[in-house]
């Protein structure tokens, strides 16, 4: 990355980014011009006043409507944005804050470029990626999506990614608009922030993407910010998107985003998708006779659209182009790329890895993410890929005739956890471990409404074994709720597992011995829930399990098990036979999902299984696939080796595989710090909002304000597990000779410094410059990442590296002035390899 793209934005001349822009392509989109608006105009006036506002909401889901009347073609959409994946298979990247950590925008223009370029071999105008929303708490579902905790790091990501899109004639929507931070009731909740926050936190990267990238469209969230949903927010659509930032561009909604027609359209959104329901013929037309509504106001809708059309060229060539390959094997290279950037090492005690092939002559894989390939998690960004690598496979294909490969899943299967679950009647006793039998023991009561009042229909059943991992299912057209009741009689004294999923937006309360373990209240989606409870052999617990749900037909699991009993005989036994293991665990799209929050915690049983399967195999190293940090702290100190794959795409089990066996070192970074526990985390506190009345906003306080992920443990003297920043390689790096230039000014400084690898291999290594405020007049963090170049050096070579602070990079925002301020003083520049170690410190001063 050249040293000017790693300059701070700027407020009013934005040009602290300008080394991002890169040259221009045959089919990148093309400046307005007084043509393009003359054409506009002339399109406009072709059309009556109930064609425009049709215009203004989308149709079949995917497409903005065709206006023949004013020569305007039907524009396609795809779903992103790590593969066009509504249209069949393709290829599947890494995810977003899999980019992020590899901290390098060249690879992510890469990425762009060919995502652009599946886009046109599917005839698709716009790509509904990236999305950049800020990592706040590590439960978000949507995370993998995102580029990590910092908004530096955030812009300097998306910039290349958009260009690399657009370049290729594509629009890119950037995503979600804003401060989109949580899945849990995300149609419901108010983010509350103050405008500080706001403004150094969770727009930064969506400003870069306007007034950098020049993004073409930016789509609304679903939640609500400061009390008034995203998509009909006057600040941020009016204010700061369209008339500060200057965006031209189409701003739409999220699919269903929309909630009130008439504020809506007033407030800056221009298209509703995925159709009509408010912004419509029946809402728009008597606002815009009554003066509610102004014809400008539509005008000023389809005018954007248009010249958006006019300026990526849909009017005067095909989007569809037949000569790109739908398999595009330069877009397999890429994603290949993508994961062997991004793999980050968290731990190498012993330095365990790279394993060596001429020493380890068998190798076990164990664990649910091991096969079959977990290429990304669930929601609208799931691809389908037409060839993805497993780990299991990875590691095969590479040691072929040279180290045995053993293979076992060692946890079951949710299904088949569910399915071999066996219930007692009330009166029959038993051993349920032992009972193998498929009696009927479970009363079912359905209730024909949903409050399990009134007379039943009484039915019986063996197991509890409905659940399929759908995100979204048909509403149900009758409403109904079910009671199971049964008796669970535990053949062994243990801590047994319970695990309970549901589909939809059903909801659903576990009890034991009539307490309430497990409560899951109707949301949209939801993840698998669990929990550990302690049973003594031949004593009953008493299962009701009352359950609403939202579809017709019933989508609901419980499962129970002894701890001991998880870990699979298969898995123990390779795990002894084999020279070292490792084991892959995660989540994937069943558990880490859009429309809800995951868990902290890893899924079912996988605790239990590194517990195990560690301790028979000392030479055990886990790789984590997730979108962020989990809890770590019952595993971590038994296993000398962790690696975080993130979420890597179709070719994350080739990439991972040959880290583990040293053809290539890891070159990630982390994206985001890894908390000690969730109590450590800033957010912990106010993530989720207090739980209010029916009807009633959800009000989620941003209490942490800008002290957010390194900032606060840097800024309160923490120390979390793993920092910002940090990631370990198979050779060291040294920094040294560390100028700035000039030490006072009140223009632009230099900062230089050297970065040599002294170690006995190559690899790559990433340089950070954070800067601090001492002397601030408001209270700021004590450092802020402001620049970083990622190097790669063979053994004894060094690099001197040149980074560029602008005046943007000094400022905070000023909620009285409303507009960026740097204070003159003194600040501190911090050079190293991650927010914690920066070993070169120096002094300059900034002048009014």
């Amino acid at each position: 990355m050249p040293p000017q793209t790693t300059r701070r934005l700027a407020a009013v001349v934005v040009i602290g980014l300008s080394g991002l822009v890169s040259a221009a392509f045959a089919q990148a989109p093309v400046p307005d011009s007084p043509a393009i608006e003359q054409r506009v105009d002339a399109m406009i006036s072709k059309l009556t006043l109930e064609q425009k506002i049709d215009l203004i909401g989308g149709e079949d889901s995917m497409f903005i409507r065709a206006m023949p009347a004013a020569g305007f073609p039907r524009l396609k959409m795809s779903d992103g944005p790590y593969g066009v994946r509504t249209w069949g298979p393709d290829t599947a990247y890494a995810g977003g804050i899999a980019l992020a950590a590899s901290w390098d925008p060249e690879l992510v223009r890469r990425t762009g470029v060919t995502l652009g370029q599946d886009a046109r071999a599917r005839g698709v105008n716009f790509l509904l990626a990236p999305g950049v929303n800020i990592y706040r708490a590590p439960m978000n579902g949507r995370n993998f999506e995102y580029f990590g905790e910092d908004p530096f790091l955030s812009a300097h990501t998306v910039v290349p990614y958009i260009e690399g899109v657009q370049s290729q004639g594509v629009v890119a929507t950037v995503k979600h608009y804003a401060l989109n931070n949580q899945e849990w009731d995300r149609h419901n909740a108010s983010s509350d922030a103050d405008e500080r926050t706001i403004r150094e936190i969770y727009l930064p990267a969506f400003e870069a993407a306007v007034r950098v990238a020049h993004v073409g469209a930016v789509m609304n969230s679903y939640n609500l910010v400061n009390g008034v949903h995203a998509t009909q927010n006057p600040f941020l659509n009016l204010q700061v998107l369209k008339k500060e930032w200057g965006f031209d561009g189409i701003l739409m909604s999220d699919w269903d985003a929309t909630y009130d027609g008439v504020a809506a359209a007033n407030n800056g959104l221009d298209l509703e998708m995925p159709d009509a329901k408010f912004m419509n013929r029946a809402t728009l037309l008597p606002a815009v006779q009554s003066g509610q509504v102004s014809q400008a106001t539509i005008d000023d809708k389809v005018r954007r659209i248009f010249r958006t059309s006019i300026r990526f060229g849909f009017l005067d060539r095909a989007q569809l182009d037949l000569g790109k390959p739908l398999f595009n094997q330069q877009g397999r290279q890429v994603a290949l790329d993508d994961a062997r950037e991004s793999i980050v090492l968290l731990k190498n005690e012993g330095n365990l890895l790279p394993l060596d092939p001429a020493r380890v002559h068998t190798v076990a894989v164990i664990g649910p993410i091991a096969w079959p390939a977990v290429t990304g998690a669930g929601g609208s960004s799931t691809v389908t890929p037409y060839e993805s690598v497993s780990l299991m496979a990875g590691l095969s294909n590479l040691l072929a005739g040279r180290v045995n490969v053993l293979y076992a899943g060692g946890l079951p299967t949710l299904e088949d956890f569910f399915r071999e679950t066996r219930f007692s009647s009330s009166s029959a006793g038993g051993s349920s471990q032992a009972d193998h039998s498929n009696a009927p023991n479970i009363k079912v009561e359905v209730f024909h409404n949903g409050t399990f009042s009134g007379p039943p229909d009484l039915q019986s059943a063996a197991r509890i074994a409905h659940w399929t991992p759908s995100e979204w299912t048909p509403a149900a057209t009758r409403r109904q709720s079910i009671r199971y009741t049964a008796t669970f009689m535990p053949a062994t004294s243990a801590d047994y597992l319970i695990v309970a999923a549901s589909g939809g937006d059903d909801a659903f309360k576990l009890l034991l011995d009539g307490k309430v373990v497990i409560d899951q209240p109707r949301r949209e989606g939801q993840a698998p829930k669990s929990i550990e409870v302690p049973m003594t052999a031949g004593r009953s617990v008493q299962v009701e399990l009352d359950y609403v749900p939202n579809s017709t037909t019933p989508d609901i699991g419980l499962g129970i098990r002894a701890v001991p009993d998880l870990v699979s005989d298969e898995a123990k036994q390779i795990a002894r036979q084999a020279d070292a293991v490792v084991i892959a665990v995660g989540f994937g799209p069943s558990t880490e999902s859009e429309g809800y929050d995951r868990s902290y915690q890893l899924p079912y049983g996988q605790d239990a299984l590194i517990r195990e399967i560690s301790a028979i195999n000392k030479h055990t190293v886990v790789t984590l696939t997730g979108g962020g940090d989990v809890d770590t702290h019952r595993w971590l100190d038994a296993v000398p080796a962790l690696l975080h794959n993130w979420y890597p795409g179709q070719e994350g089990g080739t990439a991972i595989a040959e880290i583990l066996f040293g053809v290539r070192s890891p070159e990630g970074k982390l994206p985001i710090s890894f908390a000690r526990s969730w109590e450590d985390n800033p957010t912990h506190d106010n993530y989720y909002a207090p739980a209010v009345a029916p009807g009633e906003v959800p009000h989620v306080k941003y209490a942490e304000g800008v002290f957010l992920g390194y900032r606060y443990y840097t800024s309160m003297n923490k120390k979390p597990l793993f920092p910002f920043g940090y990631g370990l390689t198979y050779t060291k790096f040294a920094f040294s000779n560390l100028a700035v230039s000039p030490q006072s000014g009140a223009g632009e400084f230099s900062v230089s410094f050297d970065v040599a690898n002294t170690g006995a291999r190559a690899g790559a290594e990433v340089a950070q410059l954070y800067l601090g405020d001492p002397s601030a007049s408001i209270k700021r963090p004590e450092r802020e990442l402001e620049g970083f170049q990622k190097v790669r050096l063979d053994p004894g070579q060094s690099q001197h590296v040149t980074l560029t602070l602008d005046k943007r990079s000094f400022s905070y925002w000023d909620e009285t002035a409303h507009d960026w301020r740097a204070d003159p003083g003194k600040f501190t520049v911090f050079v190293g390899d991650s927010s914690e170690d920066t070993p070169l410190t120096a002094s300059l001063t900034l002048n009014r």
